[in-house]
């Protein structure tokens, strides 16, 4: 578990493990974070685009198209061995799939058949759409294996991964075939041997964990659900809600930002979650409580 780097350092990443990139636009903010969490990542997803030619196929990844906006990746990799950076953040690129595929890929362990659709993978992945027309016929040349190659690795270096964190969408979403062309057997086994041979050109950012101060969110616990007009917020609320989300305890729509009743009474079931009552089962945060919470959702507490 890991919370995503920042856009500077995937960049950094990418650069440092030898690729060539193009920036398209304002790519750094390009996103989809508005309908859902990003984030904590635990590995990269391999597709491919079923289009042709580079400068249709970055287009199409960047804008979407009717009923699925962009970006639908983080990286598009052209025949030429390209890395185009489309958006950062969430993206339309793994929808839903299998969570036990999910634990395999935290665990880094063998994959077990996808069978079900029942997790949120734009949350989770990293994804690299590839060129390619997906018919069993389409050439991948040297150029844009080595890249795919080379930008799973520089991600998974960043986060301290093995190759089993890199799985092909036909590994996480029934009905997918993508990539159709190689095995992601073959791709992993590449990416194992340039992360046990090959250390990077120059030193990477070390991800940062989100710390949560209490003490502000305990102030803005008692004080937003009183609030009259513009609440009073902390940019940790979104850190916490984000984790009841994900716990099941908050639903999407109310991961705004603002303690409010409904993120007390949401809390107030993790409390009841951990065995408290009474009024130890408010909704106002204590040290325990969340630095468990933070311990299952990747965040740190400040006192």
């Amino acid at each position: 578990m890991a919370p995503p780097m920042s856009a500077d350092a995937f960049l950094a990443a990418l650069l440092a493990e030898g690729l060539t990139v193009v920036e398209v636009g304002d790519w750094r903010d390009h996103n989809r974070n508005h309908v859902g969490p990003w984030g904590p990542v635990h590995g990269v997803l391999i597709h491919h685009t079923v289009t042709k030619g580079a400068k249709t196929t970055v287009d199409i990844c960047r804008r979407g198209y009717s009923g699925l906006p962009g970006p639908l990746c983080h990286g598009v990799i052209t025949k030429d061995g390209r890395v185009h950076l489309v958006g950062y953040g969430r993206a339309n690129h793994a929808g839903l799939g299998d969570d036990d595929v999910l634990r395999a890929v935290i665990s880094e362990r063998p994959l077990p058949a996808d069978n079900e659709l029942n997790t949120d993978g734009n949350r989770h992945f990293y994804g690299f759409e590839c060129e390619n027309l997906g018919d069993g016929n389409d050439p991948w040349p040297a150029a844009q294996l080595e890249a795919i190659e080379k930008a799973a690795a520089a991600v998974c270096r960043v986060h301290g991964w093995n190759e089993r964190s890199v799985i092909g969408h036909n590994e996480w979403q029934p009905g997918k075939v993508d990539p159709r062309g190689f095995t992601m057997a073959s791709m992993r086994d590449r990416i194992g041997d340039r992360l046990g041979d090959k250390t990077p050109a120059a030193p990477l950012p070390t991800p940062r964990r989100p710390v949560v101060d209490l003490s502000q969110l305990v102030f803005a616990a008692r004080t937003n659900p009183k609030a009259s007009g513009q609440p009073v917020t902390y940019a940790g609320v979104r850190t916490v809600e984000a984790a009841l989300v994900d716990q099941g305890l908050l639903s999407k729509r109310y991961s705004d930002g603002h303690y409010g009743t409904t993120t007390v009474d949401a809390y107030s079931r993790w409390q009841r979650q951990l065995g408290y009552r009474g009024t130890d089962a408010d909704g106002i945060p204590g040290k325990t409580s969340l630095v468990r919470l933070g311990k299952r959702h990747g965040f740190d507490v400040k006192d």
